[in-house]
């Protein structure tokens, strides 16, 4: 099979639990060749961000021609982009060069840092969303995007047709904030909703998870998967990886996108979460309604 790639422009998370680092191992373990924008560099643990330094618009512009001039991508993912000025660039040099865009709403951190001025927020709406391919925001970001209510699966329906209509071809609105048993992601193709459900796991190590969700989505895109084909294998993944989740650091430990790598396969005796044996195997048998 020939070598597929894919680009994340994102923040850079010092404990390696989000962000670049987090869309790099995602991809890598997929099978696509990750390159990277870095827009922000953040001092951050599993526990608190302590320094957010943004890059100078023009670096994060040269960064784009850099990879776009010389790799053969076409699907790229966004995460954190800090700034409206930030916003503005990624959404020129997608248009100039045709990239298709994930976008991953990134907000708030697990710890609770701003990791998206509201100005920004105004910008994500205006410019980016409307050339974004996907847009996946969780149902706190549905929220601030659509303006909606976001507190059952019905709203997050409601929310997600209000967000496809500022022009992304898909969204999603992920389920893990909304209550209940199971955990819901609500899809719009601008046709009709689908509903992926999957059984919630008792953790708090979930740092990152929709990091791994978004690139593990960009990679099956750039591996000739169909939207919503690609959506539901990336799902079942980040389970998997929220299953294998490690308990590491002082807070919020990292879902695993390195699961199948021997030495990563997350900690059978952790405490904040199922062991092993207790953990729902739900990453290949997910409920997908039409």
């Amino acid at each position: 099979m020939a070598l597929r790639f894919a680009l994340t422009i994102a923040g850079s998370d010092s404990s390696a639990g989000a962000g670049m680092q987090q869309d790099l191992k995602t991809c890598t373990a997929l099978g696509v060749y990750c390159a990277t924008v870095i827009v922000s560099v953040t001092a951050q643990n599993t526990f608190e961000v302590t320094g957010i330094h943004d890059l100078p618009v023009e670096m994060v512009e040269k960064q784009i021609d850099a990879v776009m001039q010389d790799l053969p991508v076409i699907y790229g993912k966004t995460g954190m982009l800090s700034n409206a000025d930030i916003v503005r660039a990624v959404s020129r040099k997608a248009k100039q060069y045709g990239l298709k865009l994930v976008v991953d709403p990134v907000m708030v951190s697990k710890s609770g840092a701003v990791l998206l001025r509201q100005d920004a927020v105004d910008s994500l709406k205006r410019d980016l969303l409307p050339i974004a391919l996907f847009a996946t925001p969780n149902a706190v970001e549905a929220e601030a995007i659509s303006g909606f209510s976001v507190r059952t699966v019905a709203e997050a329906g409601e929310a997600a047709k209000a967000i496809h209509a500022l022009g992304p071809e898909y969204v999603v609105v992920k389920g893990g904030h909304i209550a209940g048993d199971e955990v819901v992601d609500v899809l719009f193709d601008g046709k009709k909703l689908k509903y992926f459900k999957y059984a919630r796991i008792a953790t708090k190590n979930t740092h990152g998870g929709g990091d791994t969700l978004s690139a593990a989505l960009t990679s099956y895109l750039s591996r000739g998967f169909q939207p919503v084909r690609a959506y539901s294998l990336a799902r079942a993944f980040m389970q998997r990886s929220v299953e294998k989740a490690l308990a590491i650091g002082k807070g919020y430990g990292p879902v695993n996108p390195m699961h199948a790598i021997k030495g990563f396969r997350g900690d059978r005796r952790s405490p904040n979460g199922p062991s092993d044996s207790s953990c729902p195997r739900t990453g290949t048998r997910s409920t997908h309604q039409a």
